[in-house]
């Protein structure tokens, strides 16, 4: 039985109620337990556990109080604003944006804004070295547009020069599948992601999941 947390049942959960005893048999809490004692060895090591508690410092702040009386938290900050106070929250001022070409006016505004708060941006788009997509074995066929130059995404180029230039913290925007992968494999620095790319979404990919029920339930 391997785990399978997207499957749990439970309203009241074994890993977020220290009161639960039981969970489902394939519950991740009860089957790896030796695989959590190693983890908990690593944030034990002091680089993984300052850099973990400053994430869990700033999940905290993104919430306050219901100003209706609720006592319900309710959310505070947009995703740009979390990455801006993260960076102050660990003193980097050195940070790479790895982009994808088609978000370049994007790009641009992130930039400025990053800019405005004091940070230093180091800016890469995909098409980096303007490499022919022949260069990876792709036929003519396979291109977008056949009969016409296509540059490859270059995502180990990206990284490489995040790394060449020491940005502290990077930061991923509009990478397509797989070439996130190879970004964030290569990236010495650790990295976030401000967007994902969803082509026919807006940048917004559970726009599907949200409407898998209705307009996107061809998906199941």
């Amino acid at each position: 039985m391997d785990g399978q947390c997207g499957k749990c049942p439970m309203q009241k959960r074994l890993c977020s109620d220290p009161h639960m005893e039981k969970g489902p048999e394939f519950c991740s809490t009860l089957l790896y337990e030796d695989i959590l004692k190693k983890a908990d060895a690593l944030y034990d090591q002091e680089g993984i556990r300052s850099f973990s508690a400053a994430a869990a410092r700033q999940e905290a702040s993104c919430y306050g109080e219901d100003p209706g009386g609720s006592g319900e938290k309710v959310p505070l900050k947009s995703r740009i604003q979390e990455i801006i106070e993260f960076c102050r929250r660990q003193g980097y001022h050195r940070i790479g944006l790895a982009f994808c070409s088609g978000l370049r006016n994007e790009a641009r505004v992130v930039t400025e804004i990053l800019e405005s708060h004091g940070l230093e941006v180091v800016s890469v788009l995909c098409k980096v070295g303007r490499r022919p997509k022949e260069r990876l074995g792709l036929a003519d066929s396979e291109k977008i547009r056949p009969g016409t130059f296509e540059p490859m995404c270059n995502p180990v180029a990206q990284a490489l020069i995040m790394n060449e230039e020491k940005t502290q913290f990077n930061v991923v925007m509009g990478l397509c599948v797989g070439h996130d992968s190879l970004f964030l494999k290569y990236s010495d620095a650790l990295c976030t992601v401000l967007a994902v790319k969803d082509r026919l979404l807006g940048h917004n990919p559970l726009a599907a999941i949200y409407t898998s029920s209705s307009y996107y339930k061809f998906l199941k």
